[in-house]
């Protein structure tokens, strides 16, 4: 049996008969049983499945950041821009928003624009539990032995830089609201309003992304998790048990809005190259 609770990790194992407590400290040696696990479930499904997730989403997010083209859809009555290239920020964007970088951008205009979001999604406490788990090994899974000698938590580089994790969250909120318009703009059908299927995935799309955002654990702390007296800050004390009843479903929006964002953007792409038709309910 390990005790991971306070400092000190108790293992119960052949060569550990009387219980000794091992001490864990930063850059000291990990403690644990001296055997890999004694479990016996399939605990390693969950990693790989995470770990082969994030990787397509990687590879995907890679080629149509670099894509580059066919991210807005306007030719066809439509006014669909692609999540991974909103807002559009550069001289050089087939849908104007705003100008800001100027000429001097020759690159894909959706670079700047995620490394906002990705860096939300990184720093994220899920998926530093999934990619820790599932690329690092470290650990792999709850009483299993890791491959690691010591231990020094996030206190270098680059893993110091999760603890901005909180600020990123900040600039989350803003996408989010760009999102939204991005589905309310989606109902605008040249001159007039109306609705295709291309709506609704917009829609989807901005609902999951407020899921995520709002039941994300920095945003449960900001709302009430350092109030000593919530009788004393009732507005903050309802917001907080709001958002409390998001975050235990953290993960699930997290792997939702992650897959939607693909999918509004995929769609968009086959519309806007002409590849399928988007049907319009009225």
């Amino acid at each position: 049996m390990i005790l991971r609770y306070g400092i000190k990790l108790v293992t119960v194992t052949k060569s550990n008969p009387e219980n000794v407590g091992t001490k864990v400290s930063l850059g000291g040696v990990r403690g644990g049983p001296d055997v890999k696990t004694l479990r016996k479930d399939i605990w390693w499904l969950p990693q790989v499945a995470s770990g082969i997730g994030l990787a397509l989403f990687v590879i995907y997010a890679t080629w149509t950041a670099f894509r580059n083209g066919n991210y807005y859809d306007g030719a066809h009555g439509r006014d669909y821009l692609s999540p991974f290239y909103s807002p559009c920020l550069a001289s050089n964007c087939t849908y104007k928003t705003a100008s800001v970088l100027g000429t001097w951008w020759k690159l894909s205009p959706a670079l700047p624009i995620l490394i906002f979001p990705a860096g939300f999604r990184a720093t994220c406490y899920y998926y530093r539990k999934a990619y820790y788990k599932s690329y690092w090994l470290s650990p792999p899974a709850c009483g299993v032995a890791e491959p690691h000698k010591t231990y020094s938590g996030e206190t270098k580089l680059p893993l110091i830089l999760n603890n901005i994790h909180r600020y990123f969250w900040y600039f989350a909120v803003v996408f989010a609201i760009i999102l939204t318009w991005d589905a309310v703009a989606a109902f605008r059908f040249g001159n007039s309003v109306g609705m295709g299927l291309g709506t609704l995935v917009f829609i989807v799309n901005a609902a999951l992304i407020w899921l995520y955002t709002l039941s994300c654990h920095a945003c449960r702390h900001l709302c009430g998790g350092h109030v000593d007296q919530f009788s004393k800050a009732k507005i903050r004390h309802w917001f907080w048990k709001k958002v409390s009843v998001l975050n235990p479903h953290h993960m699930l929006f997290a792997w939702l809005s992650l897959v939607w964002i693909g999918v509004t953007d995929f769609y968009v792409y086959l519309v806007a190259s002409g590849t399928i038709h988007d049907p319009r309910f009225f």
